[in-house]
């Protein structure tokens, strides 16, 4: 076929229907403009002086770029510490979520056996109980036990994300087809194998989606750090940066306020840029199938 032969469809835009959806436009764009400004602020904040800060100069960086607020907050600050937490409680959870969940969500989504509802039940009831009616209970069991450290936070946290993160990947692992399953068996698969090697890394976009979702709220948990992070040591960037603006009241450092903030922020913010699309693809997979 030429080009000539060749029509060309352009699908027309429906005025009337974007007309009623203008508002939603322009409520959208409002609140991207007031975050966009709200970071660029703080962003530029990051590099001003305390006197640049107080008198809103934070944009015209007369006294030029201070990089030293980032090194001041990373060292003196101690954001290296809270930084270095934060990650080993994020990471070390969300692999150890994934290791208790996906194999639970694809036995209680492929198998039916005595029992399996009650424990769909149990772990939607335990999503639905607030955290602040399970701390004083399990802050008073750690307290008679003796158990404390980083491993009780990580514990906590594995604990906490495992009900969601099952009942997140159940439907996942339902919508794939059990022709996998009976061509596995044939070859002699068995079903652990199976799980491992065929029908785990079907649900790839769902097992990525689900741990930023998990890394994103281990990352920002602030409560349970502040009730069990005993020391300085433990403490993750939440309640580090609670830490720091305490700090404030004495040193008056805004610049290396403002620097930790950004360091804080820079993680969530890369997870965001860079898998935006499999976070898409992770929500919206498991209506497919198969």
């Amino acid at each position: 076929m030429s080009k000539k032969d060749k029509v060309v469809y352009k699908e027309k835009v429906n005025w009337k229907k974007e007309a009623a959806l203008l508002p939603g436009y322009v409520i959208a764009l409002v609140w991207v403009l007031f975050t966009a400004v709200f970071l660029i602020w703080i962003l530029a904040a990051s590099f001003s002086t305390t006197r640049e800060i107080f008198s809103g100069k934070v944009f015209e960086f007369a006294s030029g770029f201070h990089w030293e607020n980032y090194v001041n907050a990373w060292m003196s600050s101690n954001v290296s510490v809270f930084f270095g937490n934060s990650l080993l409680y994020s990471v070390v959870s969300c692999v150890v979520v994934i290791l208790i969940s996906a194999p639970a969500a694809y036995a209680l989504s492929r198998y039916t056996f005595l029992g399996n509802k009650p424990i769909k039940t149990g772990l939607i009831l335990a999503m639905s109980v607030p955290e602040v009616m399970i701390i004083m209970p399990i802050y008073s069991l750690t307290a008679e036990l003796q158990i404390k450290g980083r491993i009780l936070l990580i514990v906590l946290y594995i604990f906490i994300r495992v009900p969601f993160t099952t009942t997140y990947l159940l439907n996942f692992f339902a919508s794939l087809s059990r022709s996998y399953e009976e061509a596995a068996a044939i070859d002699g698969c068995t079903p652990g194998k199976t799980f491992w090697q065929i029908m785990l890394p079907l649900v790839q976009p769902a097992i990525v989606t689900v741990t930023i979702f998990n890394f994103l709220s281990v990352w920002n948990e602030f409560f349970m750090a502040l009730i069990f992070a005993s020391s300085a040591d433990m403490t993750p960037v939440g309640v580090g940066l609670l830490q720091i603006v305490n700090g404030m009241k004495y040193g008056g450092d805004y610049g290396g306020l403002f620097a930790a903030v950004i360091i804080v922020f820079l993680p969530t913010f890369l997870l965001y840029i860079f898998l935006s699309e499999k976070i898409i693809a992770g929500v919206t997979g498991g209506g497919v199938k198969g």
